[in-house]
């Protein structure tokens, strides 16, 4: 019987879950990479943060928020002296996600790099604005508000 609940109630919050994922996302490839100890594969934004490079492609929310810090602190502590890359594609978002952002990148000792690619609006262009002197830029057509 308890078994019985617990499973309909797993099924339940898959169903939700599933419900809550846009409809007309497509499915992220997987990058097979070759090592001395075999193949494996990963996503491409697991890909890119091993290349030091974070993107916010998303609203600047809570939880994108603590997914650009936890990848600052994890790049910081892999080697403090190497450069990071910040990817910025955001329309803005919640003050208190980007001055949390904002105080890390200030926070942790490699220079930070910020590239605007497609839009920085709002809270996305003060983060365009916070990277190191001299390493912020900004693609062609990119639209920074």
């Amino acid at each position: 019987m308890f078994h019985d609940t617990l499973y309909q109630q797993m099924r339940h919050e898959q169903a939700r879950q599933a419900a809550a994922q846009p409809q007309g996302r497509y499915v992220l490839p997987n990058i097979i990479e070759k090592t001395s100890r075999g193949e494996y594969g990963m996503d491409p934004y697991s890909k890119l943060l091993k290349e030091r490079i974070v993107f916010l492609g998303v609203q600047i929310d809570d939880v994108s928020a603590n997914d650009v810090m936890a990848q600052l602190l994890f790049l910081e502590s892999e080697d403090p002296d190497r450069d990071i890359s910040i990817y910025i594609n955001s329309p803005g978002g919640s003050f208190t996600s980007l001055t949390a952002i904002y105080d890390t990148m200030q926070f942790v000792r490699p220079d930070i790099s910020t590239i605007c690619m497609g839009q920085a609006a709002s809270a996305a262009a003060v983060l365009l604005a916070a990277g190191t002197p001299g390493k912020r830029f900004a693609l062609e057509n990119s639209r920074i508000l």
